[in-house]
C-alpha cells in the first residue's frame, strides 16, 4: 500500500476528541485526524472528500501504549442501490429487493482488522486485571455501563490461528460482541467514535459507485480477492491485492467481516415503502436474537458467488461454538468453520452520537443471554473489565504493567 501521500496536516492531535457532536474537531479546537480545513483539495490517495468547510483525507492511526498503526480512508456520500437485483447470479432472497438508499460520507479502514491490532486488545484481559489489583480505573457499579470487556484467554489457540496469526494477517472468529467491544475499546483510547459499519453502509463501500456484481470486472476478481479459488484455503496478509476505487482493500474476499445488523429474511422489502432515498439510519436492523447477525464479504473459502458486493451470510452462534467445551459457551470466540474466516472492519462516522446511550448501542451486548454469558465469564475470573481513555496506557506504566 502506498502510504507516502499522507498529508502533513493529519497526524493526531495532541488534545483528546470528545466522541460527541462533531468528528472534525479536538477539544483544544486544533484540527483533527482525516480533516484538513482548506479551500483548496489536498493531494492524497485515495481523493480527499469535500466536507463542510474543508476535507476529509486519509490518515493513520496508532493505537494508544502501541506502536501498531492502521490506516483510515475517506469514503464519499451519495446515494446507491442497495441490494442485489432479482436477475444477478446467486441473489436469494434476502439480497433484495433493491432500494435507494442515501449515505453521508465517513471513513473506513483501508484493511480489515490486524492480529497485531486485535492482540492489544487481547492483552486488555491481563491490563484490566492488574487496575483492579492496584485499585486504579476500578469499575463500579456507578461506572460500569461504560466499562470495556476484553476477550477471555483463548481455551484452543491452535483453532483460532489455524490460518496463522502474523500481525498482518486478518483477525478472525471473534463475535460480533467482540467485535463491537474492540470499537469500544479504541474509541475510548483515542477519543475518536469508532464502530462497526451498518450494512448499508459496508455495501455502498463495497461497490465504490458501481452496480455490478463486484467492484470490478468478474473476470478480474482474481486481482482484488482472496477467495476459493486463488487462496489456498488459508486467510492472507491484507492489502496484498488491488483496492476498489476508494482505496479498500480485500472487500470481496480474504475476510468476511461483521457489520452491526440483524438478518431479516424478508430482506429490504419494507425500505421501499418509505418515500425517497433512505437514510442508512433507517436502513439498520438492530439486533435483537443471539444468532442470525449479518456477516459480509466474501472470505477465503467462498465461491465467487458469496463473495459479490450484496452477497449476505448469517451469523450461527451455537454452530460456530460446536466444539466450544465451556458452559456457557464463550460470548467472545468462535471454533468452527466459517468463523475461522470471519473478522472486522472499521467505520468513524463524520459526526459521533451525540449521547452516551447512542454511542452504547453500537458497541454494547444487546441480547440478555449475551449479557449472561459475559457476566458468568468475569465473575469465574475468565474475562475482565475495565475503564478505558486517553489516559490508560499512563495508568498502565504507573503500576509497572508489561505484556
Amino acid at each position: 500500500m502506498n502510504h507516502s501521500m499522507l498529508p502533513r496536516l493529519v497526524t493526531p492531535c495532541v488534545a483528546a476528541v470528545a466522541i460527541t457532536g462533531s468528528a472534525l474537531v479536538a477539544s483544544a479546537g486544533e484540527p483533527c485526524p482525516g480533516f484538513v480545513a482548506d479551500e483548496t483539495r489536498p493531494e492524497t490517495d485515495p481523493p480527499a472528500v469535500k466536507w463542510e468547510d474543508g476535507w476529509l483525507v486519509p490518515y493513520e492511526e496508532t493505537i494508544p501504549g502501541t506502536d501498531v498503526t492502521f490506516r483510515m480512508v475517506p469514503v464519499p456520500g451519495g446515494t446507491f442501490q442497495f441490494g442485489s437485483p432479482a436477475d444477478e447470479e446467486g441473489r436469494d432472497g434476502v439480497e433484495g429487493p433493491q432500494c435507494e438508499v442515501a449515505v453521508a460520507p465517513f471513513w473506513m479502514s483501508a484493511c480489515e482488522v490486524t492480529w497485531s491490532e486485535y492482540k492489544a486488545f487481547m492483552r486488555m484481559l491481563e491490563l484490566f486485571t492488574a487496575l483492579e489489583s492496584a485499585g486504579v480505573k476500578v469499575v463500579t457499579e456507578a461506572n460500569e455501563v461504560d466499562a470495556v470487556t476484553a476477550p477471555s484467554a483463548l481455551y484452543d489457540p491452535t483453532t483460532t490461528f489455524i490460518n496463522g496469526e502474523e500481525p498482518d494477517q486478518p483477525a478472525v472468529t471473534m463475535t460480533q460482541y467482540a467485535a463491537r467491544q474492540y470499537t469500544q475499546w479504541l474509541s475510548g483510547l483515542t477519543g475518536r467514535f469508532y464502530r462497526l459499519p451498518a450494512e448499508a453502509e459496508w455495501e455502498y463501500a463495497c461497490r465504490a459507485g458501481t452496480d455490478t456484481p463486484f467492484s470490478c470486472a468478474a473476470e478480474a476478481l482474481d486481482d482484488v480477492a482472496w477467495f476459493a479459488e486463488n487462496a489456498d484455503d488459508t486467510t492472507h496478509a491484507v492489502g496484498e491485492k488491488q483496492p476498489n476505487a476508494w482505496g479498500l482493500y480485500d472487500m470481496h474476499g480474504n475476510a468476511s467481516e461483521w457489520v452491526v445488523d440483524e438478518l431479516v429474511e424478508a430482506g429490504y422489502a419494507d425500505l421501499q415503502e418509505k418515500d425517497g432515498p433512505v437514510a442508512v439510519a433507517d436502513t439498520i436492523r438492530w439486533p435483537t436474537d443471539v444468532e442470525s447477525r449479518v456477516v459480509r464479504g466474501g472470505a477465503y473459502y467462498d465461491e465467487p458467488a458469496q463473495c459479490r458486493s450484496a452477497a449476505r451470510r448469517a451469523s450461527e452462534d451455537e454452530a460456530w461454538k460446536d466444539v466450544d467445551p465451556n458452559l456457557p459457551k464463550s460470548p467472545f470466540w468462535y471454533t468452527e468453520e466459517p468463523a475461522l474466516g470471519i473478522g472486522m472492519r472499521l467505520v468513524r462516522p463524520v459526526s459521533a452520537p451525540t449521547t452516551a446511550e447512542a454511542r452504547r448501542r453500537w458497541w454494547q451486548a444487546d441480547n440478555p443471554d449475551i449479557v449472561f454469558d459475559v457476566d458468568d465469564r468475569v465473575s469465574q475470573g475468565r474475562g475482565a473489565r475495565g475503564l478505558v481513555d486517553p489516559e490508560l496506557p499512563a495508568r498502565a506504566e504507573e503500576i509497572g504493567f508489561e505484556d
